[in-house]
């Protein structure tokens, strides 16, 4: 018996019914000789990491765009917290924690540069439109060819919008993913000055908790208790309406119109002139994007993989390198 096949057997004798056994995967898009040592769940995992797009996420905005200071959340530590939950959530409930790591750590690689404000971007400029989610699992799937089980792919896709993914794994990963950014968010709009802890709602501070660790851990066992009583993944009544109404409060005071977003149009307007700039030069992407088009993929989306690949600055130097001249990089200010 090879190591992954005890894996697979200590699966049988540890999930819950109701969980997704690495066996019962429906497979990957490519047949792949299995792995001795890892089940397919776990081998996804590891693929996701060993990514570039996975490595691009610690240099991509989370919400502050080009903060000062070293501790607010980038696209990666996003990730990384959203793992920590979500597996958090497995465990208790027994369901498949490889497999739920694996979704967590990939849901947003086709995040773009500059967060939601990227993703706004191109999806205006875009006739194509733009999802972050639809990319993330067109990174795996085209760009980097990852060839990943359809489970991971479904949770990818599924884990934001109103298509709920096919395994309860992937359906954590749609609250893990709010729990996490609603909670540090708050930490960093805190740490940042915009908002203060008491400008909270006095009653999502006493049925949450009033601090970061206490509203995470009321958000948590809300997924696990409904889990129990339900055999499903969701929150009571009660405790969601306030996770959204704390939504709510964070987009009214710091993701819209506030010193949070003071950069969010440059950094639009930023990547909009370099999708239009690529739209009227393919000749100027890269080999492995312009191969991409020769295959048949429409020019437009091309061009958005390339912009949606690039860091906060990568995207930057590449801007200034097409429409700031050399000469003014040298102007004393």
């Amino acid at each position: 018996m090879t190591v992954r096949e005890r894996q697979q057997e200590r699966e049988a004798q540890t999930l819950s019914d109701w969980a997704t056994p690495s066996t019962a995967s429906r497979g990957r898009q490519r047949p792949m000789e299995e792995c001795p040592y890892r089940t397919c769940f776990q081998r996804d995992r590891d693929r996701i990491i060993h990514s570039k797009a996975f490595r691009r996420l610690s240099n991509k905005t989370q919400v502050f765009i080009s903060p000062e200071g070293d501790h607010y959340r980038a696209r990666l530590t996003h990730t990384l917290e959203v793992a920590q939950i979500a597996r958090t959530i497995a465990r208790a409930l027994s369901l498949n924690e490889d497999l739920t790591e694996a979704i967590a750590l990939g849901h947003d690689l086709g995040h773009t540069p500059f967060g939601h404000a990227g993703e706004r971007a191109l999806d205006e400029v875009c006739p194509l439109g733009f999802r972050h989610n639809e990319q993330s699992l067109r990174m795996v799937d085209r760009i980097e060819d990852l060839n990943l089980t359809y489970e991971v792919r479904d949770g990818i896709v599924c884990h934001t919008g109103s298509k709920k993914a096919d395994t309860p794994e992937g359906r954590i990963i749609h609250y893990a993913d709010r729990i996490a950014y609603i909670n540090h968010d708050i930490d960093d709009a805190v740490r940042g000055g915009l908002i203060r802890a008491e400008d909270i709602p006095c009653h999502l501070l006493d049925r949450l908790g009033n601090t970061h660790g206490k509203r995470i851990d009321t958000m948590v066992t809300a997924v696990i208790t409904y889990g129990f009583e339900h055999r499903e993944i969701g929150m009571d009544k009660q405790v969601l309406d306030d996770m959204l109404e704390l939504r709510t409060f964070m987009f009214h005071n710091v993701y819209q119109g506030t010193d949070a977003q003071s950069e969010e149009q440059r950094a639009k307007n930023m990547l909009r002139s370099l999708y239009e700039y690529f739209v009227a030069h393919p000749g100027e992407l890269p080999d492995d994007y312009r191969r991409l088009s020769e295959a048949g993929d429409p020019l437009e989306r091309v061009v958005c993989d390339y912009i949606a690949c690039m860091t906060d600055r990568y995207s930057i130097s590449t801007y200034k390198r097409l429409f700031i001249p050399k000469s003014w990089n040298k102007i004393e200010t």
